[in-house]
């Protein structure tokens, strides 16, 4: 054997042991089973991203451990639903725009995640459907009530809720679970705000229990909550 191949093999182990320790790094981060390895790296990844590059403390959100939740969440960059994957100890099942779901290269990572597209425009209806079925399951759903991405808010144009979430709450006898994301480098960005440093903060308001209210005093109260952005 000469020199260079010696050095060739060397230079080989190392890098796999690299890969291992990297890979049992990733593996401890996660803590969440979404019923695939590599899901589950993917994981384990955001977490350790949101923690060390945005800042995101370790406080998780007050999801039950079992059975069927609503996670709602205000809505101002493109890094929201990462940081909601970082602070839950349960997976989520996000309802998101059917054209962000189709997204070039992103879609099979929306399939495994078990997202949940909202054609706006054709038959929304479908996607609350979808996500009755995943209540009945005992899933957690995520939902951003806004429809989309809101920012800069001010008293005079305060976040617009829309109205799904109160109606699974209602439907299905279950209470929100609000979040209020703050903290974002680049509030009103998308795929910028996910690599700008942020310090990122999550706020837990609380459960709301929309079952003793009517529709419109519970997406009042909803509207209440998630409208605390500095």
């Amino acid at each position: 054997m000469d020199y260079t191949t010696y050095i060739l093999i060397v230079f080989v182990l190392l890098l796999l042991i690299a890969a291992k320790k990297i890979l049992s790094i990733i593996d401890n981060a996660n803590i969440v089973d979404w019923d695939h390895a590599w899901a589950n790296r993917i994981d384990g990844i955001l977490r350790m991203f949101c923690y060390r590059f945005h800042g995101l403390a370790k406080n998780y959100i007050p999801i039950p451990e079992t059975g069927a939740a609503i996670v709602v969440a205000n809505h101002i960059s493109g890094l929201d639903p990462l940081l909601l994957i970082a602070a839950s100890k349960r997976p989520l099942r996000f309802l998101i725009a059917r054209e962000e779901y189709e997204r070039f290269g992103f879609k099979w990572l929306f399939e495994a995640a078990g997202c949940i597209p909202v054609d706006r425009a054709n038959n929304p209806e479908k996607a609350l459907r979808q996500a009755l079925l995943a209540i009945d399951r005992g899933e957690v759903v995520a939902i951003f009530p806004q429809g989309g991405i809101q920012w800069p808010l001010t008293e005079e144009k305060p976040f617009r809720i829309k109205g799904g979430a109160v109606r699974l709450a209602q439907r299905k006898k279950i209470p929100l679970i609000p979040v209020v994301i703050d903290g974002v480098g680049l509030m009103g960005a998308t795929l910028l705000a996910v690599v700008n440093r942020s310090r990122a903060t999550l706020e837990f308001e609380g459960e709301l229990a929309c079952e003793s209210m009517s529709y419109d005093e519970c997406l009042e109260a909803l509207a209440q909550k998630l409208n605390r952005v500095s």
